[in-house]
């Protein structure tokens, strides 16, 4: 049997219509990734992405939050990306030291004087280093930080000057860099899990501790102390990523879109941040804490030795980075 011309069009037609499309058509389905609870920055800026990336892409990319680690940890998460299990993730510094330790002097507490030396350290030469590393070991894309609070130290003993640290019972995680630096600060740097923090505060165990605000906060740390010392030592950073296996096969325009989600994201979950440090701060006020701005020359000063054996273990060009973002000679 014959085929009829005009049926022969319409086939012609729609095989135009179909080999046509954009290779972007397709349905892309992202998970984003993160270990904190919902209600906090996290969370604001993933959803501030999730809106971002919905919009620009008219629907055709869909966002799923993964919050309180419900895809496992950290270290997880980014052995998922690596394969192109999972897509993204909103995650801490772990990989950092797992894939450019050399180049990582985030951790060192008093090195990096500001957030903004920090965000200068990953825009500059060093920080592409991070990412180079990341994508050639871990197979994950370094989007770049989003700001955390700063690390500051609660006390039972008003502290103003590095002096008034000698002999100070002060609690700190287990991360050898942080006991080296406190010890040679001159307090008694001891171990104590986090959930025993407060009763560790409370039977006279240690007599101060180092963390954002939010851990006074939310421990109700005013009933076990009385200052809160504004050191600003450590400033760790959250990073957006994504998985490499799977955003190299995305079109130049959705690998493009990505990136201005993640910017938008940025810029709202640090504001968020900003936002509920300032809370934190006036309500630990409320309940009877005194704010101390503290003399912090003297700190790095005398903290130097151990920032300097620190320094032995990176890359000799990381220090003068540092200091060239520092201003200092």
């Amino acid at each position: 049997m014959k085929t009829k011309p005009w049926r022969c069009t319409l086939v012609v037609a729609a095989l135009l219509v179909v080999f046509s499309l954009p290779a972007t058509a397709a349905q892309i389905n992202i998970d984003v990734n993160n270990t904190m609870k919902p209600g906090g920055a996290e969370e604001a800026a993933i959803k501030k992405f999730k809106e971002v990336i919905e919009a620009k892409s008219k629907g055709r990319m869909q966002v799923k939050e993964f919050m309180s680690g419900q895809l496992g940890s950290e270290e997880a998460v980014l052995e998922l990306m690596k394969i192109g299990q999972t897509q993204m993730s909103l995650t801490g510094g772990i990989f950092r030291s797992m894939f450019s330790k050399e180049y990582d002097p985030i951790s060192i507490p008093f090195y990096l004087p500001t957030w903004e030396a920090c965000r200068a350290y990953f825009d500059g030469p060093l920080g592409q280093k991070i990412k180079d590393l990341a994508a050639e070991k871990g197979g994950i894309v370094d989007f770049g930080p989003q700001k955390r609070a700063a690390r500051h130290m609660t006390s039972n003993r008003k502290v103003e000057k590095v002096d008034d640290l000698k002999g100070l019972k002060m609690r700190v995680p287990s991360v050898p860099i942080w006991v080296d630096v406190w010890k040679e600060l001159g307090t008694l740097p001891t171990i104590v899990p986090a959930p025993d923090i407060y009763l560790a505060m409370k039977t006279g165990q240690v007599d101060a501790h180092e963390n954002t605000l939010v851990g006074p906060y939310s421990r109700k740390m005013w009933e076990v102390q009385k200052y809160i010392i504004l050191t600003s030592h450590v400033f760790f950073p959250w990073h957006w990523t994504a998985s490499k296996v799977w955003f190299d096969k995305l079109a130049p325009a959705d690998q493009k879109i990505i990136r201005e989600a993640v910017a938008e994201a940025t810029a709202v979950g640090e504001k968020a941040e900003d936002d509920m440090d300032k809370y934190y701060a006036e309500e630990l006020k409320k309940n009877g804490m005194e704010i101390i701005t503290p003399e912090l020359a003297g700190f790095r000063q005398k903290a130097k030795p151990a920032i300097d054996r620190a320094l032995k273990e990176l890359a000799p060009e990381v220090d003068a980075e540092v200091k060239r973002i520092s201003g200092i000679k």
